[in-house]
């Protein structure tokens, strides 16, 4: 906004400088005028003072440099000329101090007619005529010396308007008296003299007035010139401020648009990071899930394993007893069987049972036996399992998994809850959808015999309409009018009404019999006129067949070169922005689908940057940008001649740099003329042409051929 604030000033304070510009430079050019004027009189009144015919003389006896009178006399507005008639060559006498020293020159007299007058002598004023105004009271002297010469010179010399006047009044002249008028021409009493220029005199009082308010003006136009420039350095100053201010804010924008779009990157990265902790957070979320499941499934394990080992012990125990009953049994076994065979022999019967027993209590004991070791290695492995369940026991932490399992079982509550309501809701649901489904039966059926009816009417709409085309085929047929029939319709008749009326107009027809014998000629002419029209018609419909072919040939075409000047220029673009800029990328994009109708879009990306607009672009890098598209398009239609006006103001030292090089490539198809103020872009120039104001208002035009320059250079050296 301050920048916008200041741009805004800036065209005002420009306009205020060329203003005041203009006023300095009208006033320097009034100022030279008036210098001009007043040097131009000043030369004229300079010829009076240096006559070449006796300069010489003037400076051999020291009267050189002295003043005339027509410099120490001044005479009222009007009556120059008056004065000059009455005075003539002694106007351009010299002033001396005093006239004794002439007796010193002896016989060396000028070579041409001076009067010499003292300055010192002093005089007095006869009184006037009655009814006459002196001459002498419109002429004053500078030099009170002068007053006496005047007052001897002027002496009864009276003033009159004009010729007649002055014939008029001179009968009352007295002797030796005269007139003389504004035109400056002299009446006596007995004579008339007219004024006529007879000598280089003549206006110089006119001219030493003008001099001296030349003078006045000069002096006051210089002043306002000095005030006018003043007030120009103030405005140059005031706008060279404003520029430096723009120039800082522009900086200053430039940097804001640098850290903005850091900050630009900054939130993308923090975005992404955000989004990324979103991801490993739910990622997170899933293996708590998991482990929560895990470690339910562990725990549910660890009861089974738990419970299991509880049942090993008791089956344990239960096999030890078994263990312990069948040691007692073998015992007693071992001595029932020596008791057995001790008598063996006594009872054949009893061995044999004794036997049977004995071989069936061996079974028993390796059966029992096998069952120990079975029991045994169970034991053992129970024991072993046992051991390290004890130890992931020992060494599992609870603590987490039962907050996580305290957490699910929470959201496992909550989750029942929403799910209990959810299941409300879709009985809700389930009921009034049971509700909308007997409506929906119940409306079937109400259906049902309006379908019937609609079936209904269709057929009889059916039945109408072929009867309205069948009618309307009649009434084509017939030729009858329409609106003459509509007319005569009654409202509530029927169709049998109108056949029956049909048949009668039938009837009477064929009653008239022919009545247009000439309609056979006619209907022929009529076929006649219909070929040829048809004719003319297909005519036209193979006329526009054959323009439209052609606008789609030619749009065909157009779109074809089109496309192949827009990918042939992009990819000149797509070769000169990475030249111009170092790096980086530019293309052209279509912003419609139809490429007739479609406008052009530049992207552009510099090296290093990101930016989603053109708009985040410095000056230097649209310049740039530009120029890659116009340079583009030249190689696509190179021109022999290429006009470059200060393209290169933004540029830097690099950029400029690259800009020449390609210039210099370009340049052998091309002649460029380019106007710069760049001492690099100046250096390739093989011909420089420069303008030079050496006086105020004058321009030169300088040439340098730098060729040629370089020859004398070398050829000097």
């Amino acid at each position: 906004e301050a920048l916008n604030a200041l741009l805004a000033r800036l065209p005002e304070s420009a306009e205020t400088r060329k203003q005041l510009a203009q006023a300095v430079q009208a006033e320097e050019q009034r100022l030279t005028e008036l210098e001009a004027r007043l040097a131009a009189l000043e030369q004229l009144q300079g010829r009076l003072e240096k006559g070449e015919s006796f300069g010489d003389w003037l400076q051999g006896h020291g009267l050189s440099g002295l003043p005339r009178l027509w410099q120490r006399v001044r005479v009222a507005d009007g009556w120059e000329d008056a004065l000059e008639a009455a005075l003539r060559d002694r106007l351009n006498a010299l002033v001396v101090d005093r006239l004794d020293q002439a007796r010193a020159w002896g016989e060396e007299v000028p070579p041409a007619r001076l009067t010499l007058l003292g300055a010192n002598g002093g005089g007095s004023n006869p009184a006037p005529a009655p009814g006459f105004t002196p001459l002498r009271g419109l002429v004053t002297a500078r030099d009170p010396g002068l007053e006496g010469a005047l007052d001897e010179w002027l002496a009864r010399l009276y003033v009159a308007e004009d010729l007649g006047q002055a014939l008029e009044l001179r009968a009352d002249l007295e002797p030796g008296g005269m007139l003389v008028t504004r035109q400056g021409h002299l009446v006596t009493r007995h004579s008339l003299t007219y004024y006529a220029p007879e000598s280089d005199l003549h206006g110089v009082l006119g001219r030493q007035r003008e001099i001296e308010q030349l003078q006045g003006d000069l002096g006051a136009a210089r002043e306002r010139l000095a005030s006018e420039r003043t007030r120009l350095s103030d405005a140059e100053s005031d706008q060279e401020r404003l520029e430096n201010q723009i120039e800082g804010l522009r900086e200053e924008l430039a940097a804001l648009k640098a850290a903005h779009h850091d900050l630009q990157l900054t939130v993308m990265r923090l975005a992404q990071q955000a989004e990324q902790a979103r991801i490993r957070g739910e990622q997170i979320a899933r293996e708590l899930a998991e482990i929560g499941e895990q470690a339910a499934v562990e725990s549910a394990a660890r009861d089974a394993a738990l419970g299991k080992l509880a049942e090993v012990d008791a089956e344990r125990a239960r096999l030890g007893g078994e263990v312990d009953t069948a040691e007692g049994v073998a015992r007693q076994a071992e001595s029932s069987l020596a008791q057995l065979r001790a008598a063996a022999q006594q009872a054949a019967r009893e061995a044999q049972a004794a036997a049977f027993n004995e071989q069936k209590i061996i079974i028993n004991i390796n059966e029992l036996e096998n069952t120990v070791q079975v029991v045994s290695d169970n034991i053992r492995q129970l024991q072993e399992t046992l051991g390290t369940l004890s130890a992931e026991q020992a060494g599992f932490d609870e603590g987490p998994v039962a907050d996580q399992l305290q957490e699910a079982l929470e959201v496992r509550r909550t989750r029942e809850q929403a799910l209990a309501a959810a299941r409300d809701a879709l009985e809700g649901i389930a009921a009034g959808l049971r509700e909308t489904e007997q409506e929906r039966l119940a409306v079937e059926q109400k259906l049902e015999p309006l379908r019937a009816r609609i079936g209904d009417f269709k057929l009889k709409a059916q039945e109408a309409r072929l009867n309205e085309e069948q009618f309307a085929l009649q009434l084509t047929d017939s030729g009858a009018d329409e609106e003459a029939l509509t007319a005569l319709l009654v409202k509530g008749s029927r169709s049998s009404g109108f056949q029956a009326e049909i048949n009668r107009l039938n009837e009477e027809i064929i009653a008239l019999g022919a009545v247009n014998l000439a309609a056979l000629e006619e209907l022929t002419a009529s076929r006649e006129r219909k070929g040829y029209l048809d004719s003319q018609s297909a005519d036209l419909t193979e006329a526009m067949a054959t323009l439209e072919a052609a606008i789609k040939r030619i749009d065909r075409e157009t779109r074809e070169r089109l496309m192949a000047t827009f990918e042939e220029v992009n990819g000149h673009l797509g070769e000169l922005f990475p030249t111009l800029f170092g790096g980086g990328q530019a293309r052209l994009v279509l912003t419609g689908e139809e490429i007739l109708d479609s406008g052009v879009q530049i992207v552009a990306q510099p090296p290093g940057k990101k930016n989603s607009s053109i708009h985040l672009l410095s000056g230097g890098e649209k310049a740039l940008t530009a120029l890659s598209l116009v340079f583009a398009m030249f190689r696509l239609n190179p021109a022999p001649f290429c006009l470059l006006d200060e393209v290169d103001a933004p540029l830097d030292d690099s950029n400029t740099g690259r800009f020449c090089a390609l210039v210099r490539k370009m340049a052998e198809n091309t002649q460029f003329l380019f106007i710069t103020h760049n001492k690099i872009t100046m250096e390739m120039g093989e011909q420089l042409i420069g303008v030079t104001m050496q006086e105020q208002g004058v321009s030169h035009v300088v040439a340098v051929d730098v060729e040629e320059a370089v020859r004398m250079t070398e050829k000097a050296a």
